[in-house]
């Protein structure tokens, strides 16, 4: 793509950027909401809450028995760290294959917000990311892997930019690429700087912006020149893997597995 392409392409993002980056903040009356409605109904594993830039967030914090390694989950947009699709199955079933989790509240904006709205306030997630695995450095967990679902890898991907990869071992990316229509990514993925090994795993009936970036992603991860990423692609699954939870969780921890081998 020209340079002259790549400005007009970005130019709208741009453009509402200039007038929205310094005033966006999470919307913290509805964080509060969701943890109201999730804490209590809680059946596997412990609210945690940790802080952030000096606010408390919740985490779930669900321990494996001598446990292989430590999973940080950060969940897709305006959802909760116990979401029904995605999140949970990987949340507590990810244990039994011998996984500690710490499933992370992100921040969150009204229901209606879109992919733009999102792009100011991922700053806001670097430092949550930052606790999540820190708290499970202080629990003892010597290896930390980072997975990050839809919105969610968006967040993680921009602290990677920010920060570099040091701090994990290990990428899980899951519905990568997901925006809105004629909404451009802000900036592209960091992929191939990273050092750690990715996995990009994302469904068959995926959003077509995921599905359509697919090949450039799996250059990018070729290029970063870990024999051990893959690029996978689930049969019959959507971006929320709706129904697919369990197939999900196997891709997830036989990936997982391989890295010890």
């Amino acid at each position: 793509m020209s340079a002259s392409r790549l400005g007009w392409t970005f130019l709208p993002l741009l453009l509402w950027l200039a007038g929205n980056v310094t005033a966006a903040e999470p919307d913290y009356a509805r964080e509060a909401r969701l943890a109201d409605e999730i804490v209590d109904a809680i059946l596997d594993g412990d609210p945690e809450w940790l802080s952030a830039n000096g606010r408390e967030f919740l985490g779930i914090y669900t321990e494996a028995d001598d446990a292989r390694a430590a999973i940080v989950i950060l969940h897709g947009r305006g959802f909760h760290p116990d979401w029904a699709e995605t999140v949970n199955p990987l949340r507590v079933d990810l244990v039994e294959h011998g996984y500690t989790t710490l499933s992370l509240q992100m921040p969150v904006l009204a229901k209606d917000a879109k992919y733009f709205d999102y792009v100011p306030i991922f700053r806001h997630a670097h430092a949550r990311i930052e606790a999540g695995i820190g708290f499970l450095r202080e629990q003892g967990h010597n290896r930390v892997v980072l997975l990050a679902h839809s919105c969610g890898a968006h967040m993680a991907l921009d602290w990677i930019w920010a920060n570099g990869d040091s701090s994990i071992d290990a990428f899980v990316g899951l519905g990568m690429g997901a925006t809105d229509y004629r909404q451009p990514m802000h900036q592209p993925f960091p992929l191939e700087r990273m050092q750690v090994p990715i996995l990009d795993l994302y469904g068959a009936n995926e959003y077509p912006a995921v599905l359509r970036m697919a090949p450039g992603r799996k250059v990018m991860i070729e290029k970063a020149g870990n024999p051990r990423s893959r690029q996978l692609q689930l049969p019959g699954a959507n971006h929320y893997f709706t129904d697919h939870g369990e197939p999900l969780v196997a891709a997830v921890a036989d990936w997982l597995g391989q890295l010890d081998r």
